[in-house]
This record gives structure tokens, sequence and C-alpha cells, in this order.
């Protein structure tokens, strides 16, 4: 076959990471300031789960779920950063299937200070326990954006068993298939080879090689769909599964009839602030080098969440006669979610654009569409994330256009960048979404019913009235 795009996909195409040199390639050298950056942003994106995204959510639910909210969430990091070093980064980001990677480095097998991940330049790399590291803090956030949409009525240990089963049969595969693919390294010495090869009989065998590495990635990278941080793999990903288990489980007790107001918007404009902080560490970081393409992605996730935070302040001050800070912080995260596949890609100019119309778009959903169809998302997970995440993934088709302002599209076997084709890049931009609309979808109802078989899914009436800080932890938040 011919690989027609191979893309320096964001974030994950980093898998290239996955091999240290062998004697087949030129040794790649390691960056200290590269390494240093990846090293910042790793934390950088744990800040956002905990304590930004703990605190967003806390602060957003009644203050007698205040503790059940960060015990989900803080679990979630847990377990998930466990299961990641002992099979979930060789399921990622091996070779396999276009599908699963496989177990060849299960329990971090043949990853040491030693070892290599490739970055999107030809031969410059970073230490790959850095990339592990770096992957494992985006594997934990996904999940733990789930919990928002069942929070307050879902029992502690169905979140205990639903988390490593989804990430282990949904986010590993979806990281894959949109992140996989064998690296700039490879696709670089398999060009030469075919350059220098010297008759037919060699030439066959070089482009055979050129073939097959360009065939070691993931499906939907395949597809051509460009993903630079996550909009697909951890936004949308993560709101479908949310909006599935909002329908599963039901709405809450009282759901319409009582005050469910947040009960600490002061926690939640720290935690949305945190995020906004953390998220330059997301976005940026997945450029893997600290280059102008950092810069890029920083400068986006600068306006494009600003642009978001007023395109929704404004549009519900004229709908409702009044801003509010609850508006504001949901613009913004909507604008962050966005901005996330197309940080890399995007002009300054587009972001902003594209953060002016995914605010008034989450707005809809999470007021006019939500009200319609009367399903209880009790944190809007589906409306901001999925919508956004879905609104950011198509936008980045377009706005990745070197004529508006874009990055365009790295072209490794011809090294340089890739004439833009916005049917096509529309098209594989559509594969992206509506493969992970239907794998998380469809995948998380199965794993909602098993978890509920084996545990229940649902606390009691009486629990849920009573609160799940006191009756699943026995604490309060807040003892005065």
């Amino acid at each position: 076959m011919t690989f027609k795009r191979p893309y320096s996909a964001g974030l994950a195409a980093l898998a290239v990471g996955l091999f240290a040199a062998t004697a087949a390639y030129a040794e790649p050298t390691v960056n200290k300031g590269d390494n240093a950056w990846m090293l910042t942003s790793t934390v950088l994106v744990l800040l956002m789960t905990i304590p930004g995204l703990a605190l967003f959510y806390g602060g957003l639910v009644r203050s007698k779920n205040m503790l059940s909210v960060l015990m989900q969430v803080f679990y979630t990091v847990c377990i998930v950063t466990i299961i990641w070093a002992l099979y979930g980064y060789s399921l990622a980001f091996t070779g396999g299937s276009d599908f699963i990677g496989g177990f060849s480095k299960a329990f971090l097998m043949g990853v040491t200070a030693d070892s290599k991940a490739a970055t999107f330049s030809v031969d410059a790399n970073i230490s790959e326990l850095v990339y592990v590291c770096f992957q494992m803090t985006f594997a934990a956030i996904t999940p733990a954006l789930i919990v928002g949409a069942f929070a307050e009525r879902m029992k502690f240990a169905a979140v205990a068993l639903f988390i490593p089963l989804w990430v282990t049969l949904i986010y590993f595969p979806i990281a894959h298939m949109v992140w996989y693919w064998a690296g700039p390294d490879a696709i670089s010495d398999a060009v030469k080879a075919l350059a220098a090869a010297g008759d037919a009989a060699a030439k066959t065998a070089a482009q055979a090689k050129l073939d097959e590495v360009n065939a070691d990635a993931g499906w939907i990278f395949k597809k051509g769909a460009i993903d630079f941080a996550g909009g697909t793999v951890v936004h949308i990903n993560s709101g479908i599964a949310g909006l599935v288990g909002a329908l599963l489980l039901g709405k809450r007790t009282g759901y319409g009839k009582d005050l469910m107001a947040p009960h600490s918007l002061t926690m939640s404009m720290i935690g949305a602030s945190l995020l906004w902080v953390g998220w330059f560490g997301f976005n940026a970081g997945s450029n893997l080098e600290a280059t102008g393409g950092a810069a890029l992605a920083m400068t986006n996730s600068f306006v494009a969440t600003a642009a978001a935070a007023l395109s929704w302040m404004f549009a519900e001050w004229i709908i409702k006669g009044h801003p509010s800070v609850l508006g504001a912080l949901s613009g913004a995260v909507a604008g962050l979610v966005a901005v996330t596949p197309a940080a890399g890609y995007a002009g300054p100019m587009g972001a902003i654009v594209l953060g002016l119309l995914v605010g008034v778009v989450c707005l809809f959903f999470c007021t006019v569409v939500k009200n319609a169809l009367g399903y209880d998302d009790a944190l809007d997970v589906f409306g901001v994330h999925c919508i956004g995440g879905i609104v950011g993934a198509l936008g980045t088709g377009i706005l990745v256009n070197p004529a508006l302002g874009g990055a365009g599209i790295m072209d490794y076997t011809i090294g340089k960048i890739a004439d833009y084709d916005f049917i096509g890049q529309m098209t594989s931009q559509t594969w992206g979404v509506c493969t992970t609309l239907v794998w998380s979808g469809v995948g998380s109802a199965i794993l909602y019913k098993v978890v509920d078989v084996i545990v229940g899914l649902r606390a009691s009436v009486e629990v849920e009235r009573e609160g799940l800080d006191i009756t699943e932890h026995t604490e309060r938040a807040y003892n005065m």
C-alpha cells in the first residue's frame, strides 16, 4: 500500500516512542531541553486532574457529595497509573494490529533509563520513561472526566470496577487506533533505503519495507485523521461514555424538583483555573519537543480558551439577562476541549474562531438540548467534552489548511508539508469521530451492564438522599 498521510498526529503519534533504536536505524539523540519540557508537561497534566478536575467537579456538586467526587477522581488516577505500567502502555503503543497493541512491553519490559521515544523530528528523541509517564497522565484523566456525568448517584464499588474495565477495553484501543505509528525515524530510514536501492530487486525489497513501516499504525491513524492532543481519544471518548452512563443510571433522586445548585463555585473556579494552567502541558506538551510547535500549541490554548469563555458568557448574558461565573468557567473548559485536537495544527486566528464557535455550541447542548431530552448529565460531560471534542476534531480538519493560517500536515515520505485536501481531510476526521463514538458508546454500555450485574451501579434512594460522603466513605467534606 502507499501511505499517503504519515501524519505527525499529535500526541500520539508519539508512539514512536515505542521503539528503542536498533542496528537497522541510525542512533537518535536525546535532547535534554525536550526532555526537561516533557518532564514539566507531564506534571502539568497531572495537575489538571488532581487537584484541577477534582476541585472543578467537587465544587459543582452538593456539599454532601463533595468527597465522593474527590475520591472517585483520585482513585481513577491511582488505579490507571498502575494499570498503565503493567500493560496499558504496551497495549496502546506497541505494534500488534490496527486496533490494539501487544504485550511486548508489558510490565515496562525493555523500558529503561536509556531507552528512547521518538518525537516529530527525525533523529531527535526523548527518554522513553518520560514518554511513558506523559501518556500515563492522559490515560488517567480520560476516565476521570466520565465521573462528572453520573456524579452523586453511582456507588463507589461500581466506579472502582468500571474504571479499570473501561480504560482497558475502551481507552487503550482508541489511543492505539488514533495515535500509534512507526514514527519519523523509521519512515525516514525506509525512504532513504529506497532512494539508495541500486537495482530492481533492491528497489522492490526497499519498497516493501517502506510499505511495512507505513502499515505499522493504528486504524484511525491510517485513515488520515489528525488529533494533536486528544479530541477523540480523551474528550469524545469520555464524553459519550458519560452520556451512556447518565442514561443507564437514570436521573438523580429529586432531579428537576430539588435544588441541586453547585455548593462551591469558588472551588470550581480554582479547579477550572488549574485545568487551564495544566492544559498547557496537555496541548503544548503533545508537541514532544520544546520548539515552535509547542509555542503554537501554547498560544492556541490561550486564545481559544479565552474566546470560548467570552462566547459562552455573552451568549448567556443575551439569552438569560445575566453573565454567570459558571458559564464563563464552562466556556473556558469547552474552549480547551475544542482546541485540544487543533492545538498544533491551527493558526492563532483560527483558534479564536474555533473558541467563539464552541462556546455557543456547547451552551446550546448544555441547556436547550439537555432540557429537551431530559437526561441528567450531572456536570455536563457530554455537552462540554463530547460536543466540544466533535467541534474541535472537525474544526481541526479545516483549520490545519495552510491557506487559513494552519501548520499543515507533515508527510515524512517526501520530507515536507503535504498538499491540503479539504474533502479528504474532513472525511478522515469524520472517520475518527464516528469510530470513537461507536466504540466508546457501545462498549461503555456493555461495561455498565456488566458492572451492574456484578456489584450494582446505583446507590439506594436513602443513601443518595443522605449523601455519598457519609454513607460511602463515613466522612464529611466540611465539619462545622
